[in-house]
């Protein structure tokens, strides 16, 4: 059975200077990415771990054993594990273009291309997993978690982009006035 690891907080304590998780740098043309490599190392870590809890719990028919002979239950647990797995698998996109970024292997303006954004990931249909196992609902209830948190931190890292770059667009117009 896979246990969740311990939730990161992704929103920063801004009243708070010696923040681990976030990192702010007063010079905006210095500014280094909200995701610290230990945040992003974590979420990697997070995300490759599922995907190899998902893959062995899907391919080792224990679905099968654990349920009745329902077919719309088995046909509903295939779209599923394909839903999970498309989920953990723009996570684990996402991450590496993170990675990327970070080791210099991509530039900021190729980061933000509309390809390396996390990806779309269909929902749950939530009442019929609820008839699954144990152990399935929790591979996708983790699956779903972590996707949901990649979202958060993929707008806020986005937000905070744009807010540098009007910050930035107004520094120029500044100086091509004097």
């Amino acid at each position: 059975v896979w246990n969740r690891p311990i939730r990161v907080g992704l929103e920063p304590d801004l009243t708070c200077p010696t923040s681990r998780i976030f990192c702010y740098w007063a010079n905006m043309a210095d500014r280094q990415s909200l995701l610290t490599q230990k945040l992003l190392d974590a979420l990697y870590t997070e995300a490759m771990v599922l995907a190899d809890e998902a893959r062995s719990y899907f391919e080792s028919g224990r679905f099968n054993e654990e349920c009745d002979d329902d077919v719309n239950l088995a046909v509903s647990f295939s779209c599923e594990s394909l839903k999970v797995t498309t989920r953990l698998m723009h996570c684990i996109a996402w991450l590496l273009n993170q990675k990327a970024l970070h080791s210099g292997e991509l530039t900021e303006g190729e980061m933000w291309n509309h390809d390396r954004a996390l990806g779309y990931a269909p929902a749950t249909d939530q009442p019929m997993a609820d008839r699954f196992p144990q152990e399935a609902r929790q591979i996708i209830m983790a699956s779903e978690e972590l996707f949901q948190r990649l979202q958060r931190l993929s707008s806020r890292l986005q937000r905070e982009m744009e807010a540098e770059s009007a910050v930035q667009d107004m520094f120029r117009r500044l100086q091509s006035s004097f």
